[in-house]
């Protein structure tokens, strides 16, 4: 019989779950509610809370909106965002995430000391958070994605390093050193390391669960930057990992051959969409085996 185990380490982050259930205790009372973007990088998630009555909207639908209620999700917003909702008299629903808030409190107060200095964001670019962090900079700071990108710094200039919450620990300790090797002796810089260390430490959680399993299925929506970074260490350190949306990915004869099962996933990743892969899984088994006795 097949051994399955749900990580426990996978599932929302804190952040999404606080911005998940303020939306449901709104929708409780309120017909409708709108969200600033998705309000996790989940397509399935959405759609359930959709069914409830959250409505998703982008910053071009904000501007036309007047006295109505938005949800602000855990990745955080620009300052510019708050200016239009307190001209169109919209109530804002502010659930960005504690750690994304105070990273964006320390970019603010650095750029508003030295604002001539390179203010540098190792994150994606247009990704919502790092649109937020850029916004605390009147959009000067500079985003890069790699050591490429670091290359066209100047380097004859003071640079203040920091980080989207979501990257890579290990990413961001090259990219310091990269700078370290090449600014000039007579400029400053400093790094600040400001990855969440929840979502960090999911890394050597889920290759330690990666790895003691036959088949891993990483249940994740196809825009989590989280859920890159984690299925690829789970594919790293085994091969034979799956990455799957739903529970109608699944496909059976993956799991010939294989006698236990790991299931995981992003911050984005709701728990009860693993334990669907999970009975979806024990399902069909015991579909298989009642047809092979009846045969």
């Amino acid at each position: 019989m097949i051994q399955i185990e749900i990580d426990k380490g996978s599932g929302f982050c804190f952040g999404v779950t606080t911005a998940i259930n303020k939306a449901e205790e709104k929708l409780a009372t309120d017909k409708n509610l709108y969200c600033l973007g998705d309000i996790v990088h989940n397509g399935i998630e959405c759609e359930r809370l959709r069914q409830m009555g959250l409505v998703t909207i982008n910053h071009s639908d904000l501007t036309s909106l007047h006295d109505v209620k938005v949800l602000l999700r855990a990745h955080g917003e620009p300052p510019q965002t708050y200016e239009i909702a307190q001209k169109n008299n919209i109530e804002i629903i502010d659930t960005t995430c504690p750690v994304v808030l105070q990273l964006q409190k320390r970019i603010k107060k650095q750029f508003d000391s030295c604002p001539e200095a390179q203010i540098v964001i190792f994150g994606k670019n247009g990704h919502a958070e790092v649109l937020g962090l850029v916004g605390q900079t009147r959009n000067k700071a500079i985003v890069v994605e790699n050591i490429d990108d670091v290359r066209r710094l100047d380097f004859s200039r003071d640079i203040y390093l920091y980080s989207q919450t979501t990257k890579s620990l290990d990413e961001l300790h090259r990219i310091i050193e990269y700078i370290q090797e090449n600014i000039s002796p007579g400029a400053n810089f400093k790094s600040f390391d400001t990855i969440c260390r929840q979502v960090s430490n999911r890394m050597a959680n889920i290759a330690a669960f990666a790895a003691r399993h036959d088949l891993v299925l990483f249940v994740s929506g196809g825009k989590s930057s989280n859920g890159k970074v984690l299925f690829s260490e789970c594919k790293r350190v085994n091969p034979n990992s799956r990455q799957i949306e739903s529970s109608d990915e699944i496909d059976m004869k993956w799991l010939q051959n294989v006698g236990t099962v790991g299931i995981c996933g992003a911050t984005s990743t709701p728990k009860w969409l693993m334990e669907e892969c999970k009975d979806v899984i024990m399902k069909r088994i015991k579909q298989e085996n009642n047809q092979n006795n009846n045969n």
